[in-house]
């Protein structure tokens, strides 16, 4: 799912592109896509861009008369920008949007659709669909603390949820938390100040680095291939593969649809985090330390 930093640089490119320019026509493919249906879709044909911005994870396209797209990409949408009027394929693209000097795609390469369409009237509208999550790289230090600490849960299900910080997913918080040294499963409320404020800079300096990044990957031109598995994170999709800090090798734990990311040296002092599934079938004999786990494994591929 696109995060923070990718939302940032298709806000950014997405006002390079279309700001200003009005919509001559809009082609829907599937009619799942929209969800509201007053105003309808069709009464943004003929009107200009007037503004692109994020609201937590949804990128919101304004147009004159106060009237906003509100669009959650969920995990598989994506942006594209096309030749002008170029064909819709009915297995991918949900929705076309066509100016006078190219077309914005909205697809979705995914058997489940999960990508939406709001059309709202007015700001007050719009507010609705904001989760209430604060801007991680424009909260103080003290904002930042108090959003964490508002419930106690895994510090990594406190930086995904939208209601506490806007943008921030299963990617970048794996980044996040091997930034800051910190074990994905410690509860917020057991965090002491010093591992606060580490957290903290670690959120902004790898939100930040990664905005630039993007920047300076995409330039002028529209973003595509967009993606949370970039080859240059330090633990996220590196399963297995060295630690760039200590060499140790990543480990993943698997929960609802999602993994977790981190390296047992840097972030758990060694200790190995128990997956969800494998340990409940290993229940006692889950092994503490990755040697353990190499162990076991070896034994599982040893002949009787």
């Amino acid at each position: 799912m696109p995060e923070l930093p990718d939302l940032t640089a298709y806000v950014e490119a997405l006002d390079r592109f279309i700001g200003g320019r009005a919509i001559e026509s809009i082609r829907q493919a599937t009619p799942f896509l929209v969800r509201t249906w007053d105003p309808p879709l069709s009464a943004a044909s003929g009107r200009r861009v007037t503004s692109v911005e994020r609201i937590a994870k949804r990128i919101v396209i304004g147009v004159e008369g106060d009237l906003f797209l509100v669009i959650h990409l969920m995990i598989a949408g994506r942006f594209h920008w096309k030749k002008r009027g170029a064909a819709i394929a009915r297995r991918t693209d949900h929705l076309a949007l066509d100016f006078d000097h190219g077309s914005l795609f909205l697809t979705e390469a995914s058997t489940k659709k999960r990508a939406s369409l709001y059309v709202v009237q007015g700001r007050a509208a719009l507010r609705a669909h904001d989760p209430g999550g604060v801007e991680p790289l424009l909260a103080s230090r003290p904002d930042f603390k108090a959003r964490l600490l508002v419930e106690n849960h895994t510090v990594k299900r406190s930086l995904t949820d939208p209601r506490l910080f806007a943008g921030i997913g299963n990617a970048y918080s794996d980044e996040i938390l091997h930034r800051a040294k910190l074990s994905p499963l410690v509860w917020t409320r057991r965090l002491d100040d010093h591992e606060i404020s580490r957290l903290h800079d670690a959120t902004v300096s790898t939100l930040g680095e990664w905005c630039e990044r993007l920047r300076a990957q995409w330039g002028e031109r529209f973003p595509e291939k967009v993606t949370a598995f970039h080859p240059d994170l330090a633990v996220h999709g590196k399963a297995k593969r060295p630690c760039p800090a200590c060499a140790t090798p990543v480990q993943k734990i698997k929960y609802a649809d999602n993994e977790c990311n981190y390296c047992p040296a840097c972030q758990t002092g060694g200790k190995l985090l128990a997956d969800r599934g494998l340990s409940r079938l290993l229940k006692d004999d889950w092994p503490k330390s990755r040697e353990e786990m190499e162990e076991w494994k070896t034994a599982r591929r040893s002949p009787p």
